[in-house]
């Protein structure tokens, strides 16, 4: 345990030049008194690891200084060919550069790993879209992406849900989400998201910006998917569901409000359950309580109930009376 804790410091100095002793602690989940230790036995083993003071200080390796990649364990060089996703890194105009580190990587590994290395390449695949949903291509991807790592403003054209807009915008980072490429981008001193597939139009900008230095693209966009799910739920229905209806809405239920559903844990005389759930619009939540048919209860609100019931009442006159075709061939 410990060997491995060292060459994970050992690493991460290597990655990211100077690491406070409190950030190694936290990566490693133990205590300052422990990372002291292991720094000593680091440059007693004869690693050059130095100190530096004050508030900018912390721990750095001796520059020119490399960790071979033979310290890999089988299970950390099985996955690194874990992240080798060919599809996005296409998109991203970096499906030739992915392929080449690839190859470099297994002329680099020990032979005694290679033969793991290859088996996970080989075994699995990532298909990120959702079933019956397909992957986008945005065409300005690569640009953007390039704008991204050169940290180059860019002006874009931008075809939201009510119109078109021109943006100037400084590109911090890129997200794919269930297909669909998103870019994180400063405007007016404030971040914003843009679903890529949207922008009609892009140019690349003279200059540079400089990224701010508290932005953290995985915790801005872990903040910005919570914000919306709560916004596009922002009701409660309570609904009475029978055992199948209880499965339909574990199935047909979005994460969001699967992890905001309550269910009693009770059954009435019929077997049958209550339970309490975030719900968006009016007229989304009855598409998705008809989802569960006749196995499930509006019970509240009582807008919610009465349109169900208004659609249903619609939906029972429409089958009761002979449908189109055999009206036509009468």
């Amino acid at each position: 345990m410990r060997a491995s804790r060292l060459l994970s410091i050992l690493t991460t100095l290597q990655a990211r030049g100077r690491v406070t002793a409190q950030a190694l602690a936290d990566d490693c989940e133990v205590s300052l008194r422990t990372i002291y230790r292991d720094i000593e036995a680091l440059s007693a083993a004869g690693i050059p690891v130095y100190s530096e003071r004050g508030s900018e200080g912390g721990y750095r390796l001796l520059d020119g200084y490399r960790v071979r990649l033979n310290g890999l364990s089988p299970q950390e060089a099985e996955a690194l060919f874990l992240t080798g996703l060919s599809g996005p890194a296409a998109d991203l105009g970096l499906g030739a550069v992915m392929a080449a580190v690839q190859v470099k990587l297994l002329a680099a590994l020990p032979q005694e790993l290679r033969m793991g290395a290859e088996r996970m390449r080989a075994r699995f695949h990532l298909d990120a879209p959702a079933w019956f949903g397909e992957a986008e291509q945005p065409a300005h991807l690569p640009a953007i992406a390039d704008a991204v790592w050169r940290q180059r403003p860019i002006r874009i054209r931008y075809r939201s849900w009510k119109a078109e807009k021109e943006r100037r915008v400084e590109p911090l980072g890129i997200v794919l989400k269930s297909g669909a490429w998103y870019l994180a981008g400063q405007v007016e001193g404030s971040v914003r998201t843009y679903r890529i597939a949207r922008i009609l139009d892009l140019a690349s900008l003279d200059g540079h910006f400089e990224r701010p230095r508290d932005f953290d693209l995985a915790a801005f966009w872990k903040a910005t998917t919570e914000r919306l799910d709560a916004e596009l739920h922002p009701g409660t229905a309570k609904l009475r569901l029978s055992s199948l209806g209880v499965k339909l809405l574990a199935a047909f239920s979005s994460p969001y409000v699967r992890a905001g559903t309550r269910i009693e844990a009770a059954a009435d005389a019929d077997g049958w359950r209550i339970a309490t759930l975030p719900i968006g619009t009016l007229w989304e939540a009855v598409v998705d309580c008809l989802r569960l048919g006749a196995e499930a209860e509006v019970l509240d609100p009582p807008e919610l109930r009465a349109k169900m019931a208004e659609v249903a009442a619609g939906m029972t006159a429409l089958y009761r009376e002979p449908g189109a075709g055999n009206a036509s061939r009468g």
